[in-house]
């Protein structure tokens, strides 16, 4: 469905758990060469990594502490290195950091949040796009959140606020990058059981948000993975620009 991906270059921040490792194998399936970003003495990469050549897959990766100064636009430019160019970012990386109620946010807070979901995608789109406009255009990929539609739950203000920012961020380098022939879209996934739950949400919340999905199920990261691929292939979604996909089961329906 998708061939033109084959012997396309991607990057995958955050590309070695949940979502990020999901869409990493997806792109490797289709033949893609893909750079899998981790962080520092994460042996789910290597597991990954291991798993991706197994399969025949073309795959390389390298760890980089997105809080440290200048690391997104290191990390982009030592994966286009790697990979002999970009032709694809997707930015997965991002975190609550922690649930905090109204009254117990204070700056670092807010600042961890932020760094990690807005700041370092700033960056790091910012350090790809040259290498895009070098390729002849190509695809940026965020990674949004149904809470920054619906305003998440109890002690996700700040996380949900940072994913719609995310959101608009990418509708607005849409119009800006659109005649470079840069594409940029974002992936919103909904309630996906990942470790990103298994840290933030008990299993009593996780079951009554399973109960209002019109599915009735979790999702799972792979759930998301063809969002990916679409979203990256010209020949499926060359006249997309500007969205936000939502993948949820039914949980939000703009």
């Amino acid at each position: 469905m998708t061939p033109d991906l084959a012997g396309k270059r991607v990057l995958v921040i955050g590309g070695a758990t949940g979502i990020g490792a999901a869409a990493s194998r997806a792109f490797a399936g289709v033949g893609a060469s893909v750079y899998v970003h981790h962080h520092e003495g994460s042996a789910e990469a290597a597991e990954l990594l291991r798993e991706i050549e197994a399969a025949a897959g073309d795959a390389t990766g390298g760890a980089a502490d997105l809080l440290a100064p200048g690391a997104p636009a290191a990390l982009v430019d030592r994966a286009a290195e790697a990979l002999g160019g970009l032709d694809i970012l997707v930015d997965n990386a991002g975190s609550m950091v922690a649930r905090r109620p109204l009254a117990e946010i204070d700056d670092p807070y807010v600042d961890a949040v932020f760094d990690l979901n807005c700041r370092q995608l700033i960056h790091a789109c910012r350090a790809a796009v040259p290498h895009l406009r070098a390729a002849g255009g190509g695809s940026i990929i965020t990674v949004s959140s149904v809470s920054g539609r619906n305003g998440g739950s109890t002690g996700s203000s700040i996380y949900s606020g940072a994913k719609a920012f995310v959101a608009t961020f990418t509708r607005a380098l849409a119009k800006e990058l659109a005649g470079d022939g840069i594409r940029v879209n974002s992936v919103s996934p909904g309630t996906i059981h990942t470790r990103f739950h298994d840290e933030f949400s008990t299993p009593e919340k996780l079951e009554q948000t399973r109960g209002t999905i019109p599915m009735q199920r979790l999702g799972v990261a792979q759930d998301c993975a063809g969002a990916f691929l679409w979203l990256a292939s010209d020949a499926m979604a060359g006249y997309v620009t500007g969205q936000v996909i939502e993948v949820n089961g039914g949980q939000l329906m703009p």
